[in-house]
């Protein structure tokens, strides 16, 4: 069993960057998935209102469940974050520890 980590990385226009941060923050006191080991949001260095959100799971088996367990409002404020980005920003990377 390894550690998956999976990350989200998108540009937020600069008037929407409040309501992303209180977005970022009710997510944050949501998630809370078996398996999730953490879950943190970083602001890319150098590049203004670029964001990338980091979800590190215990395991690929963890990882795969994920969706499967979120609930209705969680899927409401990670739609409002696709809403947030600004076109064609977002990047998705599923990384798998292999040492």
């Amino acid at each position: 069993m390894s550690k998956v980590i999976f990350t989200v990385q998108y540009e937020v226009d600069n008037s929407k960057t409040e309501e992303f941060k209180s977005v970022i923050n009710e997510l944050k006191n949501l998630l809370k998935a078996e398996g999730l080991e953490d879950y943190s949001v970083y602001e890319v260095k150098g590049k203004s209102n670029q964001y990338q959100e980091q979800y590190t799971f215990i395991s690929e088996e963890a990882f795969e469940a994920f969706d499967d367990n979120t609930d209705e409002r969680i899927n409401i404020l990670v739609g409002k974050l696709n809403d947030l980005a600004v076109n064609h920003s977002v990047k998705y990377v599923t990384l798998g520890k292999i040492l």
